[in-house]
């Protein structure tokens, strides 16, 4: 079993984030960046040396792993070079822009037995690993419809729009619960700070079964909301990831009929108890583990796939101004394999 050896590519806000966990962990070998300034920063922080590229961390530093906290639109390169490398790779979400870049990443690592995990933070998350459990025990009764908001004012980037940025997360906790993917995917958008990137989105996804979920996503809302419904049969939950306290709770789905008439109650929540460990403090030392046991990550490349797909469907949909488009054939069998 190797010992990690990690270099964590990119010193930017959530970089930072990621290089205190992995040093915390004592993990961490290197940090790589291209500005020489950020770079030399964290060096001097974690007493690591800093470099350029995940190349030199590997010769200089002995690094044996790399975790790739770069813009969006780099994922891709930098994970295929650190795979040739024979670097293990853990990729922050979304791993690529392009569904045959998620695809050609895959068969790489596996050709190679390289790891390849994608930074779906929410899936290390206690209160997602809980309502997974109350959704598979029957709990909630049968799922019949989700709402998602990931909202705040700020954080506005040039390189890619809202969906891309913030809705990674939201698809990835809906498909974790819900165990399959969309057959149809409708979304829209509004661009106001700048040409052609969205700053609003709102993603309409379709399963089977007539199960939907609804995303809404923004940087151009005047607070910050964070939170996540899910409507059962028997149950209903609100995941609120805002709130200091009871960020889960679960609701009785109190409808009767009255003379004919529904007629819906007003309950209180109960709040649900789940372990309070640092979700990324989770997801770094799983990351660790899969790199001494060869274990396949629980976010793995295929897992990262199935969101990027979603991602990519959504986009299409936005540039049609709302029109439906459905998944590719056959991607549901290839995912869930």
């Amino acid at each position: 079993m190797s010992k990690p050896k990690v270099a964590v590519v990119g010193c930017g806000r959530w970089g930072r984030n990621i290089i205190r966990n992995m040093s915390q962990l004592d993990a961490l070998v290197a940090v790589v960046d291209q500005d020489e300034r950020r770079g030399a920063e964290q060096s001097q922080q974690y007493g690591v040396p800093a470099y350029s590229s995940a190349a030199e961390a590997r010769s200089g530093a002995g690094a044996n792993a790399v975790v790739i906290a770069t813009p969006a639109e780099t994922h891709a390169q930098l994970a295929i070079e650190a795979l040739a490398l024979g670097l293990d790779v853990f990729v922050e979400k979304p791993m690529s822009t392009r569904v045959g870049d998620g695809e050609r990443m895959i068969r790489l690592a596996a050709d190679l037995k390289r790891v390849l995990m994608v930074g779906h933070l929410l899936e290390y998350h206690g209160a997602v690993i809980k309502l997974k459990e109350l959704v598979d025990s029957g709990e909630l009764g049968r799922i019949e419809y989700a709402y998602s908001t990931r909202l705040n004012m700020g954080l506005v980037r040039h390189e890619e729009n809202a969906l891309w940025s913030f809705a990674p997360h939201d698809i990835a906790v809906l498909l974790l619960l819900l165990g399959q993917m969309p057959i149809q995917v409708t979304a829209v958008g509004g661009s106001y700070l700048q040409p052609n990137i969205a700053d609003v989105t709102m993603t309409n996804l379709l399963f089977d079964g007539g199960v939907r979920a609804h995303i809404f996503v923004s940087w151009l809302h005047p607070f910050k909301e964070q939170k996540l419904i899910v409507l059962g049969t028997k149950k209903m939950v609100v995941f609120n990831d805002v709130v200091a306290d009871h960020k889960l709770l679960l609701f009785d789905r109190h409808i009767e009929s009255i003379e004919g008439e529904l007629v819906a109650h007003r309950v209180e929540g109960t709040p649900v108890e789940y372990p309070g460990t640092e979700p990324l403090r989770q997801e770094c030392q799983h990351f660790l583990e899969c790199i001494e046991t060869r274990h396949t990550p629980r976010t793995d490349g295929w897992n990262g796939l199935r969101v990027l797909s979603v991602l990519q469907a959504s986009q299409r949909s936005i540039q049609l101004n709302g029109e439906p488009v459905t998944l590719r054939a056959g991607l549901q069998e290839i995912i869930y394999a």
